[in-house]
């Protein structure tokens, strides 16, 4: 009877952990969507252009980029793209109030490529992190 007792509450215990867990990293995902530094790491590049910027991090051989308007708010057409030289790009393209992204990429030790784009207006950088 008292066994049974201790693994009930055992069992309950270890269910009310599990569900705060996944709470907790629902509502750090959610947080971290709504800021422009959703990515991790060591800001390598700020590309800035007549739009908006393009903000480039480095960590651990992943290179990761955002593409937040000069002026958020109001829905308009964004894109950010990183491409690891002998890959395909990876893009985030749409219609966004705040921000492009992340994309991230595997780089390793390979030159990468961004783009950004806010409305008509965009930047490019050709092969850096090198």
């Amino acid at each position: 009877m008292v066994r049974e007792a201790i693994r009930r509450r055992l069992a309950l215990g270890a269910a009310v952990l599990a569900v705060s867990g996944v709470f907790a990293l629902g509502t750090a995902g959610v947080a971290q969507a709504a800021t422009s530094e959703s990515c991790t790491g060591r800001q390598v590049r700020t590309l800035a252009f007549r739009t908006g910027v393009t903000h480039v991090y480095k960590r651990d051989g992943y290179v990761c980029a955002v593409t937040v308007p000069r002026r958020p708010g109001a829905a308009q057409t964004m894109a950010v793209s990183v491409q690891a030289r002998g890959n395909r790009p990876v893009v985030d393209k749409g219609r966004y109030k705040h921000q492009a992204g992340p994309v991230t990429v595997h780089a390793g030790h390979r030159c990468v490529w961004i783009k950004g784009t806010v409305g008509r207006y965009s930047v490019s950088t050709g092969w850096v992190l090198c």
